[in-house]
């Protein structure tokens, strides 16, 4: 039987989220989706700022999320598997929040993300160029390393995440080879620590045109050892939810995954690949 899962969605309760729980959970029955994971954001260095943080209260964000999936679930059982996370910004930059942030709730499933460095603006704001551009993504590749050793995540969120923009900004060709040690070094890690790669799914329909990471990194990853992948489609409403899942779980399977995994009190459940 198809089974689908989206492990990386984001409801109102992120700032930039446009549809409700109760709304995705709606959505995902239309889909023919089986189970979904909401993880809004938590970019744990503004939990400082509180209600003055300019992306709105993070902590009071979070823990309506929480409240949000607790409240539905039991509604939806039986017809979908709703499952509470959080998508956890920046977790080496400021330790103390981050472990303020993973007191809120007992979380599902926690997927660690670097979406700026440190003293950074977001990946998303910057321009690139050849002066800059292999200088951002040698210090992204190596914070993304100091996330997989030390975080208490589960899995790790859009590993090319820089490279969304790079393509949208500018007619810059990236040659991932050039960073191939760091990435290894990256999956020996998550593979040591028994932790998830994700495919996260948006790029396919951005002008990166391929999932983040794409088949080559996602087969690397296999080849040394990875056991565990999740799939993500990072919708921010009803209408991106889902998409891509089912591209993501026919790479997954080209690469020599026969499961992919959503997680249920922070432990992994398998998924059978259904072809």
């Amino acid at each position: 039987m198809k089974v689908l899962c989206d492990t990386h969605v984001h409801s109102v309760n992120s700032f930039d989220g446009e549809s409700t729980v109760r709304e995705i959970c709606n959505a995902a029955l239309e889909k023919g989706i089986s189970a979904v994971t909401i993880t809004d954001h938590m970019e744990a260095p503004e939990i400082r700022l509180g209600d003055r943080s300019v992306y709105g209260n993070a902590v009071k964000q979070i823990t309506q999320s929480v409240k949000d999936v607790e409240s539905l679930a039991p509604e939806f059982d039986g017809r979908l598997r709703l499952f509470k996370g959080m998508e956890l910004g920046e977790p080496m930059h400021m330790p103390k929040l981050t472990r303020k942030a993973m007191e809120i709730a007992d979380f599902d499933f926690v997927l660690a993300s670097v979406h700026n460095l440190k003293d950074m603006e977001d990946f998303y704001y910057i321009e690139y160029d050849k002066s800059n551009t292999d200088k951002l993504l040698a210090m992204y590749f190596e914070e993304l390393l100091d996330t997989a050793e030390n975080a208490d995540f589960d899995s790790l969120a859009h590993l090319t995440y820089p490279l969304r923009y790079v393509c949208e900004k500018s007619d810059l060709k990236v040659d991932l080879d050039k960073y191939i040690g760091a990435i290894d070094s990256i999956f020996k890690v998550l593979i040591k620590r028994d932790k998830a790669l994700e495919i996260n799914t948006s790029g396919l329909f951005k002008k990166i045109a391929v999932t983040m990471p794409d088949i080559n990194l996602v087969r690397r990853f296999r080849e040394l050892g990875g056991k565990y992948i999740t799939l993500g489609s990072d919708a921010h409403n009803c209408k991106d939810l889902a998409q891509g899942i089912e591209q993501g779980v026919e790479l997954a399977k080209v690469c020599g995954f026969d499961y992919f995994t959503v997680f249920k009190n922070r432990k992994p459940e398998m998924v059978e690949i259904w072809f």
